[in-house]
């Protein structure tokens, strides 16, 4: 069995093509270059924070390029209780790992309450499944592949992307602009707190599925909406029973074609046709 080559930074070690640390202001970069196992071929690219941002780029080139930034506090107030008494655990610094396999490369980071920035540039032709936690925002851009992209406090932004996208958030815009689509791909973007914008080719065809429990839909293209009527649900727990209605709008762009579902419960949903 073929063991994956596994490449990491940490504070003050490297193994690749790793420039120097460079630190300002408390803060440590560091870069890693990833090589593919097959660079004629696409790819898939695999990365989860905990507390931070990631941006990642489609470029020319055909090797994984991983600029990683930790954020440092600008004024921390020292706790009382260590007045008189020196530091002596090691905290911060950079924790950064990545395996590559057939081209499917991992990044993980072991940091949880210092920040980080990953810029991540990959080749145009790759999958993704991308996620953080706290206090950062994702975006991609000129990306062509499957896209899987989950945050609970931020923004998801993606940018002149390819093929289909699967992308929720909690608190935070997720706003997609896509070049084209895969017309056999259904796609589905939510968020509880924060507007749905989505702009699509003029020509898309595709079935809409949308539901704002609080705001209003949106849409330039002409929809042709479903207006039966909202069908009653029934359900029955310990002898009790629940009606609900389904109040989704549903209808077909250009004669329709794979579903794309937008829900949001604060916020609005916008469609709009790419100009």
């Amino acid at each position: 069995m073929k063991t994956p080559r596994i490449l990491a930074l940490a504070a003050l070690t490297a193994f690749t093509a790793i420039s120097a640390p460079l630190l300002a202001q408390g803060d440590l970069k560091e870069q890693l270059t990833i090589p593919l196992s097959d660079p004629a071929k696409p790819g898939t690219l695999k990365v989860h924070l905990i507390t931070g941002s990631i941006r990642v780029t489609g470029y020319s080139g055909n090797q994984v390029v991983i600029d990683a930034v930790t954020k440092q506090p600008e004024k921390a107030e020292k706790p009382k209780e260590v007045d008189g008494m020196k530091r002596i655990s090691r905290n911060g610094g950079l924790d950064i790992s990545a395996t590559e396999e057939k081209n499917v490369v991992n990044v993980s980071s072991k940091l949880f309450n210092t920040k980080m920035e990953l810029n991540i540039k990959v080749p145009m032709k790759f999958a993704l499944n991308v996620g953080t936690i706290n206090d950062g925002d994702i975006l991609i851009e000129n990306v062509d592949g499957e896209l899987e992209i989950t945050n609970v406090n931020g923004d998801i932004r993606l940018t002149n992307v390819s093929g289909s996208a699967v992308a929720n958030t909690v608190n935070g815009v997720l706003k997609a602009n896509f070049k084209t689509l895969d017309a056999k791909s259904p796609m589905a973007f939510s968020t509880l707190n924060g507007n749905v914008d989505i702009t699509l080719p003029a020509t898309a065809k595709f079935d809409i599925k949308a539901k704002s429990d609080r705001g209003e839909i949106y849409s330039d293209f002409d929809v042709d909406v479903d207006k039966t009527v909202p069908q009653a649900n029934k359900t029955s727990k310990d002898g009790m029973y629940k009606v609900s209605i389904d109040d989704w709008v549903k209808g077909k762009v250009n004669g329709g074609g794979s579903e794309i579902m937008m829900k949001n419960m604060n916020g609005n949903i916008y469609v709009r046709k790419a100009k």
